[in-house]
């Protein structure tokens, strides 16, 4: 939840803040929220067990599954959030980008992916523990680093990509990516987690942070709705309103 709530006022603020965004998303923020509100009254009710991990995971292929069919079958460009996430990772890193000549064979491309899955799940171990360690050394509870300075890092790709966009002025793709990360992190990593390990969502979290993440995805799906847009103060906005929020939940 601290990743989602990073992303709409962190990310996109500090986006805004380097160059104002004219154009919004208009596709695909209903389902963010809607998403963050079916998270949310499931965490209130009952624990996130392998059944909830499994709904979620099907969910997130389903929408994947339709956001690719309907783009293949677009005849007016009008892209949504999962491909406009695909376009800011190409801009952002031209490497990301579709080659032109043969890549390697089908053994290497295998080596490759399995190398770099072994390189995320280790870097992942390394920064969870890392976080741990700092909020044992600081004597603060560990929902509480996980919401932000975990949840900031692991929203740095977010960064990245939403500037770049923004710099070039393509804000439908600074939008689609964020949207995307967002409806992502609920069904795609919220549902491997009560998969692998199911359990009850912190009270603190339900009664606080999943209500601020619904009003922020809220937020965003209005200015994508009304096609505002969002200049250098709304950014200093949305910055400050993160900045409350920190200061709300530190201990």
């Amino acid at each position: 939840m601290g990743s989602n709530i990073a992303n709409i006022l962190l990310i996109l603020g500090i986006a805004a803040l380097l160059a104002p965004i004219a154009r919004a998303l208009k596709r695909d923020g209903l389902v963010m929220l809607a998403v963050a509100v079916v998270f949310a009254v499931i965490a209130a009710i009952m624990p996130l067990g392998t059944v909830v991990g499994a709904i979620f995971v099907a969910a997130l292929c389903l929408y994947v599954w339709l956001a690719f069919r309907q783009e293949r079958n677009s005849a007016g460009g009008d892209h949504g959030a999962v491909y406009d996430k695909s376009l800011a990772l190409q801009e952002a890193d031209p490497a990301l980008a579709p080659a032109k000549a043969q890549g390697p064979g089908l053994p290497a491309s295998l080596l490759i992916a399995l190398g770099g899955l072994a390189l995320v799940v280790l870097g992942g171990r390394f920064f969870v523990d890392g976080a741990v360690s700092l909020a044992r050394g600081f004597a603060m509870s560990e929902t509480v680093i996980g919401l932000t300075i975990v949840a900031v890092g692991t929203s740095m790709p977010e960064l990245i990509t939403s500037i770049v966009a923004g710099l070039r002025r393509q804000g439908d793709v600074a939008f689609g990516n964020i949207v995307g990360s967002n409806i992502y992190n609920i069904l795609g990593i919220g549902g491997f987690t009560a998969l692998i390990a199911p359990g009850a969502v912190p009270v603190e979290i339900v009664s606080f942070d999943n209500i601020v993440m619904i009003g922020v995805s809220a937020l965003l799906l209005v200015v994508a709705w009304t096609g505002l847009r969002i200049s250098r103060l709304e950014g200093l906005a949305l910055l400050a309103g993160y900045a409350a929020y920190v200061y709300l939940i530190w201990p």
